[in-house]
């Protein structure tokens, strides 16, 4: 059994199945759930395709369920009145499922985007970045649309070590690292996120 992750970009495919999974595997579960990514060339194209492409999947006895993951900073599909982060949730949330119109697709978003996963466990970054991180990174859902979590990241990486944040090397590196349980302490999207995906995975295949 399985979930099916829609991602819009390489970072989340090649990071994002393996460290959700270890969430799942922790989890009391009777048998072991797998993850498996499906990558669109950006948010426009997971919009667009996400209806015939998860209905496609959902045939598959052995999906549980297609989980739709965007990043909340980027996509401009939001009507102008939604203008604060959990305004846009809501409405993108709803609207996207709505147009699946398939209760077993549950459209998700990173709050702004998947590096503020990271940065809800700043010791894997380097020292020198980290001793630049601003206080609201403390509660990484905080920074917002004026410069997203990545962007802040690049900006730090450039003063601090004079390179580059590399989303896709140094993303894939330090979500191998990265403790599902702290990004749920300090990333409440997150965290339902991963309930979403308990939750169903016990209804699929019970609890051991």
């Amino acid at each position: 059994m399985k979930f099916i992750l829609f991602c819009e970009g390489w970072t989340e495919k090649g990071a994002l199945p393996a460290f959700l999974r270890r969430w799942l595997d922790a989890q009391p579960l009777r048998q072991r759930v797998g993850v498996q990514p499906v990558r669109f060339s950006g948010w426009p194209q997971l919009v667009e395709d996400a209806p015939k492409k998860a209905l496609l999947h959902l045939r598959s006895p052995d999906v549980i369920a297609v989980i739709g993951l965007l990043d909340l900073y980027g996509p401009t599909l939001y009507p102008a009145d939604k203008t604060s982060a959990n305004q846009r949730y809501d409405w993108a949330k709803s609207e996207i499922e709505r147009r699946v119109g398939d209760p077993r697709f549950r459209q998700h978003f990173a709050v702004h985007d998947v590096e503020a996963w990271i940065l809800s466990q700043p010791d894997l970054l380097p020292l020198t970045v980290q001793k630049k991180l601003p206080g609201k990174a403390a509660q990484p859902e905080t920074i917002n649309f004026d410069q997203s979590p990545a962007n802040l990241l690049d900006r730090l990486y450039q003063e601090a070590l004079g390179k580059h944040y590399k989303k896709r090397v140094y993303g894939e590196e330090l979500y191998g690292k990265l403790d599902p349980n702290l990004v749920r302490q300090k990333c409440p999207h997150f965290k339902c996120l991963t309930d979403d995906l308990a939750n169903l995975a016990r209804q699929a295949v019970g609890m051991t």
